[in-house]
């Protein structure tokens, strides 16, 4: 079974292709086809500064999987609260869920138009489970808590896995991202996980500099955070092993196919990467 709601009941606002959307920009870096010349030409300037951000950007889709199969097999949650989910593409929250549980449930929150006519045509839940999707700003958890699609999709009784994958960069300091995050987590019972990946500047300051320019010329909010400031994220909860570390390195085991070596270079995608528990 599959829902949608706009935000207050209102009709979605018009899509402006003239403007980089960040949603739009990483369906490029991932090889979708649901952006237009703004978000390439920006996917394409920040891709000089980090030659590497199409296989970080993958890297981070792949994380996301292996944190749904930890929640399901290991946490034993079957909700999840996805926000700032991006346009659909292989490996939704759902379908990675629903593959180890077909009664998973998920709600899916972004504020692009274009990820809600999307969600509605393709996230197509299990008949045993069920998705729906929520247009709001994460700006205003209080919308995203109010949506009567939240209520009638969760169990908030239940456990939640929420998922803050490779968003909270969009969210100055003085928008009070910790604020944000406490809000939400409060909202859900003893037992949820939160779920952050957040990219860094730890591992190469003068390129990240460069791609947070880029990215504030273009409209787009940008800021990287160091491991330290992700911790600070995850307050109100305990921190998982193997803890915040490179999205690479983060439980290789739970991947479809776990590597055959440990060779590969964790520091090479600049994001920390991390699950806590909401005791």
């Amino acid at each position: 079974m599959s829902e949608s709601s706009d935000r207050g009941g209102r009709p979605a606002t018009k899509i402006d292709t003239s403007v980089a959307h960040e949603a739009r920009v990483y369906d490029y870096w991932l090889g979708g086809r649901d952006n237009y010349p703004a978000d390439r030409a920006l996917g394409d300037v920040i891709a000089t500064h980090i030659p590497a951000i199409r296989s970080m950007a993958r890297a981070n889709r792949a994380f996301l999987a292996r944190a749904v199969r930890y929640a399901i097999t290991e946490a034993g949650i079957n909700q999840f609260l996805d926000v700032g989910t991006g346009i659909p593409t292989a490996g939704n929250t759902h379908e990675v869920a629903q593959q180890h549980d077909p009664t998973a449930r998920v709600v899916y929150v972004d504020n692009d138009p274009i990820v809600l006519a999307h969600a509605r045509a393709l996230m197509r839940s299990m008949p045993e489970g069920m998705t729906s999707f929520i247009h709001a700003d994460l700006h205003e958890p209080e919308s995203i808590l109010a949506d009567p699609a939240l209520a009638s999709t969760l169990d908030l009784d239940r456990p939640v896995a929420l998922m803050l994958v490779a968003v909270m960069m969009y969210f100055r300091d003085e928008d009070n991202p910790h604020g944000i995050v406490k809000q939400l987590l409060d909202a859900l019972p003893s037992g949820s996980c939160l779920v952050i990946t957040h990219p860094t500047a730890d591992f190469d300051p003068k390129a990240t500099a460069r791609v947070v320019s880029s990215s504030e010329q273009a409209g787009i909010p940008f800021r990287p955070r160091s491991r330290t400031e992700t911790e600070s994220l995850f307050t109100g909860t305990e921190i998982v092993d193997p803890g915040v570390i490179p999205v690479l390195g983060w439980r290789p085991d739970l991947a479809d196919t776990p590597p055959a070596n440990d060779d590969t270079d964790i520091e090479s995608a600049w994001y920390w990467a991390g699950v806590g528990h909401k005791p």
